[in-house]
């Protein structure tokens, strides 16, 4: 059959001009284009090399240099859960500790599709040209299914990313609640050694309860939509109660009378919370990241609240209190691990549960059975 007639099986019987099958000439010899009386090419070795293993000098140096690709590596090396990785890792992490602390960490939330990536993106354009080194943190939902992560933030920071001073890293959230990853502290050190003075954390689109970020950051932003809630919802307790500041985003063409009625509701809801840090009072800002308007404003906002808390002393025991609690919360999530890794326990558990399903013994009585396995 030649190309001109050539008629695919999914074609209808009476189709006219709209189903249109164009046929390509293949090359003549090999798939790879070459005759067949070529002598075949010598065999080699495989044409990826494999790249070299770096040591802790080599992670630490290009770090404290401020080489971006040295950067990603190191935090691919943190994010790993390989237990050579993870003892090479606080290795490489031990050595940068003297060289971190010196940024401000803002933390971002949101409900899903309130733009944050996008205000993210205007905001750390405006730092960047204000000579800033920004660092953004992108944490990207997993499936409960899959347990795969589209990773898809860094494409709506398209300006940003091209800029010399801002270095983007989003990471999956690997299920875990509250916004944010396990490895989201160390991440965040990595970049303070790596030079940026400004930490931006972006979580996955939150709810009222998952506020783990807060425990990382030393100011903790809550970005809204117009239409979001009432003020009842507004004034249940969970994320609203913990923001140091609060967003309307979007406030642009005809949305923009509306954010500003949105802003005095959420001023009359904070009236009745306590504040979310000793000294500072939350209030709620308008702004748009398609325009620009209020991203100055919000920024002097941050740099008067880190002033504040700078000289009440606030900055430097909050940090405190989080790497004690980030200690605590690691000593948990090991446990954790163990108790399900632990041999006796997985001899047992089928056994256990079955009792649980049936009805035989109590969920209580389950859980001391469990744990006195756990402790043989």
């Amino acid at each position: 059959m030649s190309n001109s007639t050539y008629r695919p099986d999914w074609q209808p019987e009476c189709a006219g001009s709209e189903f249109a099958c164009r046929v390509m000439t293949g090359v003549n010899g090999g798939h790879d284009g070459m005759t067949k009386k070529t002598a075949p090419l010598e065999k080699t070795a495989a044409s990826g090399v494999k790249r070299p293993r770096l040591t802790v000098d080599d992670y630490v140096q290009g770090v404290l240099a401020g080489d971006r690709m040295l950067l990603s590596r190191a935090i691919t090396l943190i994010e790993s859960n390989s237990l050579k990785h993870m003892v090479l890792a606080q290795q490489v992490l031990q050595k940068l500790l003297p060289h971190t602390g010196n940024s401000i960490r803002v933390g971002i939330t949101g409900v899903p599709g309130a733009g944050k990536s996008t205000f993210i993106e205007a905001l750390g354009s405006k730092l960047c040209g204000c000579g800033h080194k920004v660092a953004v943190l992108a944490v990207d939902p997993s499936s409960s299914i899959t347990k795969g992560s589209i990773l898809g933030d860094k494409t709506r920071m398209e300006n940003l990313s091209k800029e010399p001073n801002a270095f983007i890293r989003p990471s999956p959230s690997s299920c875990t609640l509250g916004g944010v990853t396990k490895k989201s502290r160390e991440t965040l050190l990595l970049c303070e050694a790596a030079g940026y003075d400004i930490i931006l954390v972006e979580t996955v689109g939150v709810g009222q309860s998952e506020i783990t970020v807060r425990s990382m950051v030393d100011f903790f932003l809550l970005v809204v939509l117009t239409g979001a809630g009432d003020e009842l919802q507004g004034m249940k307790k969970g994320v609203m109660e913990i923001a140091d500041a609060i967003l309307i985003n979007k406030a642009d063409g005809d949305n923009k009378q509306k954010a500003q009625m949105v802003k005095v509701e959420y001023e009359r809801i904070l009236h009745y919370l306590r504040q979310a840090t000793e000294g500072w009072q939350t209030r709620a800002h308008t702004c748009s990241s398609l325009t620009g308007e209020g991203i100055d404003d919000l920024w002097h906002v941050i740099d008067k609240f880190k002033e504040t808390v700078t000289t009440s002393g606030i900055f430097t025991s909050r940090r405190k209190e989080q790497t004690l609690a980030w200690v605590y919360s690691m000593v948990e999530e090991n446990l954790h691990n163990r108790f399900y890794q632990n041999e006796r326990v997985r001899e047992c558990r089928s056994h256990i549960d079955k009792q649980v399903a049936e009805g035989k013994i109590s969920a209580t009585m389950a859980m001391q059975r469990l744990l006195a396995a756990y402790e043989e």
